[in-house]
């Protein structure tokens, strides 16, 4: 498992029936993770003294409950980048930390590179991975289906002082968008993506993961420039575990382009008990 343990303003204090205890900056928050199925005791005391705890709803989506006053947004480092966070319904804040050793390995290979990479961040979410590789020294060019969450992307880039870097971020169909790439015939030297196992794009239209995901990588590979570096895949579905996705991209990427193909589940150290928390399962293709 590949851990993302270089944080400092996020902390996985504990986990515990069905919940994680989190510390985000000076924030304590308590959020649902369905895969802790443990009952261990909770004996540390922010348990307790959480400033806000999110409760699921049986109907779908949730709400937070508020203890104490906390702030709408809130900023975060992590190493030179700064992201800002907020609760959001469905219990997210803007970033997923887990992600952070992605973003390490991603800079550690545009800054090992002899030459300016141009990289596509798929489903780019708040832009934390575009702007690691912007910070490392890359083109990028960041596409989301929801115009609110670009916008976050570039608040955040503005946040990091990474505004003027060579970006585009577009509001688009990935699927849709990468069609047009490779139309017009332009190249990328290394990918990320993060698709969800079900999505809506800005017109309607409809993801499904386990249906379109290999036909997608297939379609993503014909945009690869000639020398390209790397392509990372990762997944929070529970029926896609990272053995999968490496035959995935085996078969697709290493044929045509070389290189080698690794997989693993990323996770997070939990302070208490020294142990780590499983958040979901990347595949990378390598040069």
């Amino acid at each position: 498992m590949r851990v993302s343990s270089n944080w400092v303003d996020y902390e996985l204090i504990d986990t515990s029936r069905g919940e994680r205890l989190e510390r985000w900056g000076d924030i304590i928050l308590i959020r649902p993770d369905p895969q802790i199925i443990w009952n261990t005791e909770r004996t540390n005391p922010l348990w307790k003294k959480a400033h806000a705890k999110y409760h699921r709803s049986n109907q779908g989506g949730g709400q937070w409950q508020v203890f104490k006053k906390i702030p709408d947004s809130w900023s975060l480092k992590y190493s030179d980048l700064v992201f800002n966070v907020k609760p959001m319904g469905f219990k997210h804040t803007g970033i997923f930390p887990e992600q952070a050793v992605n973003w390490d390995l991603a800079s550690s290979i545009i800054r090992e590179s002899d030459r300016q990479l141009n990289v596509l961040n798929l489903f780019g979410y708040t832009g934390c991975a575009t702007l690691a590789c912007l910070n490392a020294g890359a083109k990028v060019c960041h596409v989301d289906a929801s115009k609110g969450m670009v916008q976050w992307a570039r608040e955040n880039a503005a946040s990091s002082g990474l505004a003027d870097k060579p970006v585009r971020w577009l509001v688009d169909d990935c699927m849709k968008f990468v069609a047009r790439e490779q139309r017009r015939g332009n190249k990328y030297d290394g990918i990320i993506m993060d698709p969800p196992s079900y999505g809506r794009g800005p017109g309607g239209e409809v993801w499904k993961l386990e249906e379109q995901l290999y036909s997608f990588l297939e379609l993503c590979s014909t945009i690869l420039s000639d020398d390209a570096r790397f392509f990372i895949l990762n997944s929070y579905t529970t029926g896609l575990p990272p053995s999968v996705m490496e035959y995935m991209l085996s078969t697709i990427l290493v044929k045509r382009f070389g290189g080698s193909v690794s997989s693993s589940e990323i996770g997070l150290p939990v302070t208490d008990t020294k142990l780590v928390l499983p958040c979901g399962n990347t595949a990378i293709w390598r040069k």
